[in-house]
């Protein structure tokens, strides 16, 4: 350690070269320790024809992460002390969310940064397995239209995921509760604006990233507002990686939201990217009538049919959320409309890509006279 001013016969170098090398070893350790967790259960066994780097998956297609996935995010994100979250969350106490697994809190972390903490919980039916499947993926993707995973922590028992803070709260907040409603309506052109970010989210994790992503839980909760008319999806807790998916379990098993759930992959219990399609049609719909995905017994889906199918103008107006006031322009509410038509279709291969959709909601948006609506 000469080289670095160090000398060893001063002992107070001693200590010091010592201490440097403490902190060396506990972070390869530290380093082991992650890619062991990440890799879940993975066995090495050389008949298996599986090389190092390459992703596995369980049963029900659900991806583990690999060795290279953990290698190739260093300084992208970063593991979290359970006492610094803590004391960034406050003890858990600012709570903004709630999931079918999971607490979401808010956090303002030591650089000054806010964030949102998922808190995974095994008494709602977390998994260790479904939290380390969503750090796999958050890992392996990003997009301006995705929420971005920032760290995560591992200790005590805890599973806690420190995510991009969306400040705005949910598309659901916004559209359906009284508190989201207060903050004013949103406009026809920002639910056109967010129905295209998320449309090129999905895009992304469909045609882009490597390997596929399937959401498999596309809905307004999930949908986070950056501003009124900008939009990220969250909630990578149900996805699975791969084109498609032959679900080996019973149909029981099939998982989603009631409303947005692909009706296809409820009767057959095959997933794919066309189900994330079937979603966003959902999607299309809630903004354009701004109604929730279901209507007591009935899906949104059912509610509307005849209405979404009758192409006459004053049909279509009928569908409008009345609290636009007729503010909508009256072409692009007929692209929606077929654009939700046709990703709602019982044969799940004639639903379009979403990069189809992408470049119609481009094409409907490009500035051109168009008739509005009549008030």
């Amino acid at each position: 350690m000469w080289f670095l001013g160090f000398s060893t016969k001063n002992p107070r170098h001693i200590w010091i070269i010592s201490a440097i090398l403490l902190v060396i070893l506990l972070t390869i350790i530290l380093r082991k320790w992650l890619l062991i967790y990440l890799d879940g259960d993975q066995e090495d066994d050389p008949s298996s024809g599986k090389r190092e780097g390459e992703k596995s998956k369980d049963s029900d297609g659900n991806c583990r992460s690999s060795c290279c996935c953990c290698c190739c995010s260093g300084g992208v994100t970063r593991t979290y002390a359970l006492e610094e979250l803590k004391a960034a969350t406050r003890n858990f106490s600012v709570r903004i969310g709630v999931g079918a697994t999971s607490f979401v809190y808010l956090a303002e972390l030591s650089d000054g940064r806010f964030a949102a903490v998922k808190r995974v919980m095994e008494e709602k039916g977390g998994s260790k397995k479904m939290f380390l499947d969503e750090v796999s993926v958050l890992l392996r993707i990003s997009h301006p239209n995705l929420v971005g995973l920032m760290g995560f922590c591992l200790d005590k028992g805890e599973q806690l995921l420190v995510l991009e803070y969306a400040p705005n709260k949910s598309l659901f907040d916004r559209m359906h509760t009284h508190h989201g409603q207060s903050s004013g309506i949103l406009s026809w052109s920002n639910r056109l604006g967010i129905a295209l970010d998320i449309a090129r989210a999905l895009d992304y994790l469909h045609s882009q990233a490597d390997p596929p992503v399937i959401h498999r839980d596309v809905k307004s909760s999930n949908v986070l507002l950056i501003d009124n008319g900008h939009a990220k999806l969250a909630d990578f807790g149900l996805c699975k990686l791969g084109h498609d998916h032959h679900s080996t379990l019973a149909l029981a098993t099939v998982k989603g939201s009631f409303g947005y759930t692909d009706t296809n992959y409820l009767k057959t219990g095959f997933v794919s990217s066309k189900s994330d399609v079937y979603s966003f049609g959902v999607l299309l719909l809630e903004l354009v009538t701004g109604l929730k995905s279901t209507q007591g017994s009935a899906t949104l889906v059912e509610w509307t049919e005849n209405w979404r199918r009758n192409y006459d103008t004053d049909v279509m107006v009928g569908m409008l959320d009345p609290k636009l006031n007729g503010d909508a322009n009256i072409d692009q509410l007929r692209i929606l409309i077929d654009v939700a038509n046709l990703a709602l279709l019982e044969n799940s291969q004639a639903r379009p890509a979403m990069s189809q959709i992408v470049d119609r909601l481009m094409g409907c948006m490009e500035p051109q006279l168009q008739p509005e609506l009549p008030v």
